[in-house]
């Protein structure tokens, strides 16, 4: 499967990549296609060292959206609207697209939930996009961080949203190729935003309690 990846220089993109790309070919898209190459190239020396062979390249946003099978939006929520306004619609049609966004904002020391008037980063994502696109949340609670920490097990627990239930178990198989992740159907999107607001909550329980990148785990 081919994977595109918006914004795919960040840690959540990637990280996906480090994560999967011996299983798939990972595009990581960029605004400057330049540092999506530099990015690709990293990830595939840092898994040549560790005698894996990653499938990865890096172009901009709109090839990464147009090649992908399956496109994941890898962005804060503030640059997602001007982002996709500058990518043609037909990149996303028929695909699914994951967004792992969560809509936060940071105020007097702690972080906030901040959804749109949609009520989710979800909901609105899903207005930006055409009708045919099948749209998931997932990922959305794992600390970035992690991603890159190859040494690090990921034993979380992913909640899944979607309205399609046939998306819903495309990506929920492939979230239990990454470590030993867990996915969970979560139910439809209109419950994205509960998904959404768990990551601010255990932003600051790690930041009070002097912990490190906190992620959900329920067993």
């Amino acid at each position: 499967m081919k994977i595109g990846i918006i914004g795919g220089t960040g840690d959540i993109g990637e990280g996906l990549a480090l994560r999967v790309s011996d299983k798939h070919e990972i595009i990581l898209g960029s605004r400057d296609p330049a540092k999506a190459v530099e990015s690709a190239d990293k990830i595939k020396n840092t898994l040549k060292e560790r005698g894996i062979d990653g499938n990865c390249r890096g172009t901009t946003n709109e090839e990464a959206a147009k090649d992908g099978d399956m496109v994941v939006i890898s962005l804060p929520f503030q640059h997602v609207a001007s982002t996709l306004a500058g990518i043609n619609p037909d990149c996303f049609k028929d695909k699914i697209v994951i967004s792992p966004v969560n809509p936060m904002v940071r105020k007097n020391g702690c972080f906030l939930y901040c959804p749109p008037d949609e009520g989710s980063a979800a909901l609105a994502i899903k207005k930006m996009l055409p009708e045919s696109c099948k749209l998931v949340t997932a990922f959305n609670n794992i600390a970035a961080r992690k991603w890159s920490m190859l040494d690090c097990v990921l034993d979380y627990t992913v909640a899944v949203t979607s309205d399609d239930s046939d998306a819903k178990m495309k990506v929920m198989a492939l979230a239990q190729q990454i470590s030993q992740l867990q996915p969970v159907d979560a139910g439809g999107l209109e419950l994205a935003g509960i998904v959404e607001s768990l990551t601010p909550l255990t932003i600051n329980i790690a930041q009070n309690n002097k912990l490190k990148d906190l992620s959900i785990y329920m067993r």
